[in-house]
């Protein structure tokens, strides 16, 4: 498990497209929503919540939206 520590640097490593999809995660969007919404592929979305998620060491993405919100 990631601790508090690491997880103050990992915010500071998370890129601002990935800091996009994360604002539209904490408004509870699907994959396909967040795409729709920044215009782009589900697949380019998937791939940031699947970074977001190895970043923060969530292992799903109910854990990385519970991380999400704790960073606010």
């Amino acid at each position: 498990m990631t601790s508090p520590t690491e997880l103050v640097s990992t915010a500071e490593r998370v890129s601002p497209a990935e800091q996009r999809v994360l604002e539209h995660l904490r408004q509870g969007l699907s994959n396909k929503a967040i795409a729709a919404v920044l215009v782009l592929s589900h697949r380019t979305v998937e791939s940031h919540v699947s970074s977001l998620l190895a970043k923060t060491g969530c292992g799903n993405r109910s854990q990385l939206l519970l991380w999400a919100l704790g960073e606010r």
